[in-house]
């Protein structure tokens, strides 16, 4: 008998995309579907939250650029994508090639019937640590939230720092911060972690006050604790703080990540569905290892950006931890798993995922759940917070 053929020996013409579609599906997300001439789905999660009915329109756009293409040459897609028109950047645009992206890594990978991480060089670790979010303003509120992580068998949590912030910390602000992390450290004792989430509502001169008072509490990390828009600004803040800053859900490519980098931060937070997908990222992560900087990617989205964050987890050797939104208090109307098929590859493991084996991004998107699901519910917006002043205040 002759030997059997491959797909790509059976087939003398590459593969076609044909056909995008977008579905905006609640909570607050975007995915997007690419599908080839012959029959292979690729699946991205271009969002960005708030403004996903903007990032649906620069899809469609990108779309005139992609379809009738090769799939396959996934390089130059997204080099004449983020380069091909006078002007570029941004989450808009960044966040539309990141979904984009993800969906022909996921069309390459089911193609040749392999994880993503495969190709992508091979696996580095067998599973993967991962934290949970949890609420609570009250420290009794925290210590409740994160026993029930803890029980879950999480060793590490996230949770904010504070909520709407003085420009400069009261003493019953700092008190409140404090509170929050002393629980927080007495229910997880010394073999656990948690991380703080600035969401860069401090001034710079206001996170140079706070800061000390953490450290005696040893956060994994303080989470941007600035704006990304006085990234300059964080070499001073890293030199005088006691606590491992993180930043960069907020950064969208390597050009932006850079000046962080060299600022000193101790921990590099890209976002697959902001940051250029799955190509970018993997770039960012190599260039965070030059400056011997460990990534954690930014992930509180939908199953298409998680599954796009553990191919780049396992396939990363500066990898620390991995974000994720499985259950998370703000996931209201619809939940990280009522979009796929076998939510196995997202069960926990003490903790960690362990490495999907499943060609592509590792998971089958349900994809008549995501139809009947697009546009359900209006576009979900972020608050509009004012200090007692009046005057607009970071959320």
């Amino acid at each position: 008998m002759p030997p059997t053929r491959t797909h790509t020996q059976r087939r003398s013409a590459p593969l076609k995309i044909t056909r995008i579609e977008t579905f905006a599906v609640p909570p607050r997300w975007l995915l997007c579907r690419v599908e080839t001439d012959e029959g292979i789905v690729g699946w991205g999660e271009p969002v960005v939250e708030g403004r996903a009915a903007t990032v649906r329109t620069a899809v469609h756009e990108l779309a005139e650029l992609l379809v009738g293409q090769d799939p396959s040459r996934i390089e130059d897609h997204w080099q004449v994508m983020t380069k091909g028109s006078f002007y570029r950047g941004g989450p808009v645009l960044s966040s539309a090639v990141a979904g984009l992206d993800q969906a022909l890594w996921d069309i390459a990978g089911k193609r040749f019937g392999v994880p993503v991480h495969v190709l992508l060089g091979g696996p580095v670790r067998d599973r993967v640590r991962a934290y949970s979010w949890v609420g609570g303003d009250e420290p009794a509120e925290v210590a409740d939230a994160i026993t029930a992580q803890v029980e879950a068998g999480f060793t590490a949590v996230k949770m904010n720092a504070c909520g709407r912030m003085n420009r400069l910390a009261t003493t019953r602000d700092i008190d409140d911060l404090v509170g929050r992390a002393a629980a927080a450290r007495e229910v997880l004792g010394a073999d656990r972690d948690f991380a703080v989430d600035f969401h860069g509502r401090f001034t710079v001169a206001n996170a140079r006050k706070v800061l000390p008072h953490l450290a005696p509490f040893n956060p994994l990390f303080a989470e941007e604790v600035v704006l990304p828009e006085y990234t300059p600004l964080l070499a001073d803040l890293v030199a005088g703080s006691p606590v491992p800053l993180a930043t960069g859900e907020r950064l969208y490519s390597r050009t932006d990540a850079l000046p962080a980098l060299q600022a000193g931060v101790a921990v590099l937070q890209p976002d697959l569905s902001h940051a250029g997908g799955i190509s970018e990222v993997r770039r960012i992560a190599a260039l965070a290892e030059t400056f011997d900087v460990p990534v954690a990617p930014h992930c509180p989205l939908g199953p298409v950006s998680l599954a796009s964050s553990l191919q780049i987890a396992f396939s990363t050797p500066n990898f620390l931890i991995q974000e994720q939104s499985i259950g998370i208090h703000y996931n209201q109307g619809a939940e990280v798993l009522d979009y796929v098929v076998d939510a196995e590859v997202f069960r926990f493991h003490d903790g960690c995922f362990l490495r999907p084996t499943a060609p592509g991004l590792g998971i089958e998107v349900d994809e008549k759940a995501v139809r009947a699901a697009d546009n359900s519910t209006p576009d979900w917006r972020g608050p509009v917070w004012r200090h007692p002043d009046g005057s607009f205040a970071e959320w």
